[in-house]
């Protein structure tokens, strides 16, 4: 991958527990800024985890519907690789959960996310930083609300 953004956040609870929020995609408009709606087009049939899901997303002057191919690791990690979007050309990161032994999990989260409209590349990092820390904060506050 090249650029990329990458930022984490510790939340009190078990990387499984985590995984399950991150893995229901179609709740996505309930805690994450900016998406709209979440079909999911295809799932794995061994974990019935999602393989393919199409977003909207619609943040203010950025509307884009985009399709992302995911790929699980159990409850560690996934990532998740554009296959279709209308003004994104690329949209490629991960979620990595490690476990810290003490009833907390850090999630790291990294994002590559590129454009058709040309975009200085600083002005692309910061509006990456945004999306990301936006994103662990709307996780924490999606798992802490769903409590255990």
């Amino acid at each position: 991958m090249a650029d990329q953004t990458e930022s984490s956040i510790v939340i009190d609870a078990p990387p499984a527990r985590i995984m399950a929020v991150i893995a229901d995609l179609p709740a996505y408009p309930e805690w994450s800024d900016g998406i709209a709606s979440v079909t999911v087009l295809a799932m794995y049939e061994d974990d019935g985890r999602p393989a393919d899901a199409r977003f909207v997303l619609d943040s203010g002057a950025i509307k884009d519907t985009y399709e992302l191919e995911y790929d699980w690791d159990g409850d560690s990690r996934v990532s998740w690789t554009l296959t279709k979007g209308d003004m994104l050309t690329a949209m490629d990161g991960a979620y990595q959960l490690t476990d810290n032994g003490d009833g907390t999990t850090t999630v790291n989260y990294r994002l590559s996310v590129d454009v058709k409209i040309p975009m200085i590349g600083m002005i692309k990092r910061k509006a990456e930083k945004v999306i990301v820390d936006t994103a662990l904060k709307g996780l924490k506050k999606r798992v802490d609300s769903l409590g255990s």
